[in-house]
């Protein structure tokens, strides 16, 4: 049996870094144009733009989630669907690498995920992707025999709603705790569509914007978006807000915290992932001790809750410090030893 099992894309990426790629903060013309935040990365038209040596790496939520994972000394497993083209097996040898079990399923016809990443000097970036056959997964290709695990991270991808509707059955079923990062094509189905998936997942994570937009309550009202998650989600919510931290609700307290001090920004692709999948490595090993002492496992202590906000924190802040989704991932001994991750301070309200 696995310690987790990762559900999601894998993508072959190219990050290109020029400082002739520039951000523009212009909201007067730029929502005009189209560019509803106001802001937009530019670079001369019709003209050869010198960039840096390009670099080559993997990304997708379900790869740079076990790569985290098996990073951190848990037995990981992971299921995706690419193409038997040259950058699907270039994913392959790069996970089989990280001492991944790989169960991917394979499309005839459509190629592998994949993205061209465009980098400014300060880590802004724009993102070109080709999402490809990861978000083809049908019902029949989920290698539901092999999803033994004691718990799934689902980053959702495009995978249609039916398919993961089975597969969160499945995993419930088996008594495996689920964690899901929901991505912007789930959250447009509504809360309404939503509810029987949410309903079986033990972690949701999400930035706040996303929460925002999911529970139609204004940005700024978090009580009121985590207490609509208590609705519907039986376990723990998860709201990220970027350089500003993170908010995590129990359904009793709500946890707060900042971020740790980047040595350097380098490129901000894969922090979400990092700090989520770094969240739930420290609430799998809690389970790990727990089962150990035969104890049942109901709800997670305050001092489980923030150990996992300071490893998720630890691990996104190193990401942004490499170029690519998992160059930067840390290691667990990295984790332990490293003085600067020690201390992280955490805030506890009450949820009323």
């Amino acid at each position: 049996m696995f310690d987790i099992i990762t559900i999601g894309a894998a993508t072959r990426d190219v990050f290109l870094t020029s400082p002739f790629f520039k951000r523009v903060n212009d909201p007067k013309h730029l929502e005009k144009l189209g560019f509803p935040t106001g802001e937009a990365q530019c670079f001369p038209l019709g003209e050869k733009i010198e960039v840096q040596e390009p670099v080559a790496a993997v990304g997708g939520g379900a790869a740079n989630a076990a790569v985290t994972f098996a990073r951190q000394g848990f037995k990981t497993a992971s299921f995706f669907k690419i193409k038997d083209d040259l950058p699907g097996r270039m994913i392959l040898e790069v996970l089989k690498k990280e001492k991944i079990a790989l169960f991917p399923a394979f499309d005839k016809k459509t190629g592998t995920a994949y993205s061209v990443i465009l980098l400014s000097p300060g880590g802004e970036r724009t993102i070109l992707n080709f999402r490809g056959a990861s978000e083809d997964v049908k019902l029949g290709e989920v290698p539901f025999t092999k999803l033994k695990a004691r718990w799934a991270y689902i980053s959702t991808g495009k995978i249609h709603l039916p398919v993961m509707g089975g597969i969160v059955a499945h995993l419930r079923k088996n008594k495996i705790k689920i964690a899901m990062n929901p991505s912007q094509y789930y959250l447009n189905k509504g809360l309404k569509i939503l509810r029987p998936i949410l309903a079986g997942l033990d972690v949701i994570i999400l930035n706040r914007e996303e929460a925002a937009y999911l529970t139609g309550f204004k940005y700024e009202e978090e009580k009121k978006i985590f207490k609509k998650f208590d609705e519907v989600v039986k376990g723990i919510a998860v709201m990220t807000d970027g350089p500003k931290g993170v908010m995590v609700s129990d359904g009793k307290n709500v946890y707060s915290a900042g971020i740790y001090k980047e040595k350097k920004i380098a490129d901000r692709t894969g922090a979400g992932d990092a700090f989520g999948s770094g969240f739930v490595s420290a609430l799998i090993e809690k389970s790990k001790i727990k089962n150990q002492k035969s104890k049942i496992l109901e709800r997670f202590s305050a001092e489980e809750i923030k150990s996992a906000i300071r490893l998720g924190s630890a691990n996104g802040t190193s990401v942004v410090e490499y170029v690519g989704a998992e160059e930067g991932i840390l290691r667990r001994r990295e984790f332990e030893r490293e003085t600067r991750w020690r201390k992280l301070a955490i805030k506890v309200r009450t949820l009323t």
